[in-house]
């Protein structure tokens, strides 16, 4: 249950950073985003951030996301 609501994150996490242009701003708001979701499901909100971060700024460079320039 704990590993769906990490991915669930990390997918989540990905599609919002989707809207921004360089890999730093998506790593900037996939963190955020981990963070919010990691403090909404009782986990550890660091980890959530650094997993969020990673997926943002990969997130176009495995097709999750698209870019936008």
């Amino acid at each position: 249950m704990r590993m769906s609501k990490i991915v669930l994150g990390l997918v989540g996490a990905a599609a919002l950073a989707g809207c921004m242009q360089t890999d730093g701003e998506r790593a900037l708001a996939g963190a955020a985003a981990g963070a919010v979701i990691a403090d909404a499901t009782d986990n550890n909100v660091l980890t959530g951030a650094a997993l969020g971060a990673a997926g943002g700024a990969v997130c176009d460079d495995v097709g999750l996301c698209s870019r936008s320039y």
